[in-house]
């Protein structure tokens, strides 16, 4: 009796087990099906039925499916809107990511997945990245090589692999009238970069990373790619008890020396850029923050090759605003491109939101506008949905309103700038400077036995208001 209830028992949990994984696997044509579903990737019509083109229909628009403030032909400051924000989608958040985190197993579960990471896998996300960013009207898109195209055995099935995925982005692109806005090489996520890539221990394992970058740039260049993009993930240390930092860094510049070179060899014009950011997943990241990164350029006489693509979440770990980052970037001469996504400041890891922040959008686009644009760099939406948005819709939704926002901020900014009011505020402060003596200080040409002269004749300083406070009303009154 008892092993006839066991066996009973025992057949009911594999029934349910059953039910759960039926319910759980995306309902999808699969890839390996090609004869009843018609295209060589497993997939007939669209990737994206009832979701029309994105349009602009202005501020009292209720539709949700349209943009309130984006409105790429218009003109702000003597620029299109569009050629201000040179819109980027994010291949590797939009169609790799999963909801997953250290907590929990997946949560998204597009309807063209098939549960594989296989070439034709590869392929009908392709197409699915064009039909994307042509209903939205994005100009641009990002990538990193094993995201677009399935890591193989050896570097020369990953190197096919590549080139075969790109072949049809190359097809699919020119058809859509669209651009690679940067790509990158994925050195953080394999086993053998535990230790870095340009910064690792192993020497095998720094020419593997030079390899898979001169591939991942040589497609970058094949695709007409603008800018290509460092990220150093694991370009640092865990405990400096076990590190030589003076040697990993000498070996980082080597490699960032090489890249230049190869760049230089194929005839690649785009911008080479480095994105800082402080910790995670290492606990030091060599390319701390935009001062950190701009220093080591200098060190290795490196500034005139690099930018830097500023990530505002990644601002926040560093301790700093989005709009400091710009800044340091900016007076250096030095920025290339935004990352645009933000952070929650209630959680201390880089959680790539959407920025939906007119302040913080407003204060970004006044650097932006103070560096004349971002040419040939953009606005990369490095941003994600959250674990618990689910519906494909929702893909939509959030690029929308990350662009409102964005555009938005575009707008507040001109306003400002015409306004003309906090930049006199900010003239008056300094204007002590404006003086035949402030000149000879910001030439070089005051020393300090003229300078003490100077104090004798004036006696006590008189020190003005700052006038934080007035800065604040005249900037909130904008938004």
């Amino acid at each position: 009796m008892k092993m006839k209830l066991g066996r009973t028992l025992l057949l009911f949990l594999c029934l349910k087990v059953f039910c759960y994984a039926v319910i759980a696997t995306p309902q999808t044509c699969p890839a390996s099906n090609v004869d009843k579903c018609g295209d060589s990737d497993g997939w007939e019509g669209e990737f994206f039925p009832g979701i029309p083109t994105i349009k602009y229909e202005g501020p009292s628009s209720k539709n949700q499916l349209s943009f309130k403030w984006y409105n790429p032909e218009e003109e702000i400051l003597g620029k299109k809107m569009k050629d201000w924000l040179r819109f980027s989608v994010a291949f590797w958040h939009t169609f790799r990511g999963t909801g997953a985190d250290p907590f929990g197993a997946p949560t998204k579960y597009w309807p063209w997945e098939d549960g594989t990471n296989s070439l034709n896998m590869a392929k009908r996300r392709m197409r699915a990245n064009f039909e994307f960013i042509s209903k939205l009207g994005v100009d641009f898109w990002c990538f990193h090589d094993r995201d677009i195209a399935p890591d193989g055995k050896t570097l020369e099935e990953s190197n096919a692999n590549l080139d075969e995925v790109a072949a049809l982005a190359q097809e699919l692109q020119t058809k859509a009238k669209k651009r690679v806005l940067w790509g990158t090489a994925q050195l953080f996520m394999h086993p053998r970069y535990m230790h870095g890539a340009a910064t690792s221990s192993e020497l095998e394992v720094y020419a593997y990373a030079a390899a898979q970058v001169k591939k991942a740039m040589e497609v970058t260049h094949y695709l007409g790619g603008e800018n290509y993009v460092f990220w150093g993930g694991r370009e640092g240390y865990q405990s400096l008890l076990n590190t030589d930092m003076e040697r990993e860094l000498n070996h980082m510049a080597r490699f960032f020396e090489a890249a230049v070179a190869y760049k230089k060899k194929i005839g690649f014009n785009g911008t080479l850029l480095i994105e800082p950011k402080p910790q995670e997943p290492t606990k030091h990241q060599y390319d701390w923050d935009a001062a950190t990164s701009a220093n080591f350029l200098r060190k290795y006489g490196l500034a005139g090759e690099f930018k830097l693509n500023i990530e505002c979440n990644h601002a926040t770990l560093s301790g700093h605003s989005c709009q400091h980052e710009l800044e340091t970037a900016r007076i250096n001469g030095l920025l290339g491109n935004i990352d645009a996504n933000t952070g929650d400041p209630q959680v201390g890891w880089d959680t790539d939101q959407f920025l939906v922040d007119i302040q913080e959008a407003t204060l970004i686009m006044l650097s932006v506008i103070r560096n004349g644009g971002l040419a040939p760099g953009g606005f990369n939406f490095d941003a994600k949905l959250r674990r618990e948005s689910t519906d494909v819709e929702d893909l939509f939704i959030a690029h929308i309103v990350g662009m409102d926002t964005l555009a938005r901020g575009l707008r507040n900014a001109a306003k400002l700038i015409k306004d003309g009011s906090l930049s006199e505020l900010v003239r008056k402060r300094y204007q002590s400077f404006d003086t035949e003596i402030g000149a000879q200080i910001e030439a070089g040409k005051a020393d300090f036995e003229l300078l003490e002269k100077k104090v004798k004749e004036w006696g006590e300083p008189t020190v003005a208001s700052a006038k934080q406070e007035l800065a604040e009303m005249i900037f909130q009154s904008a938004l």
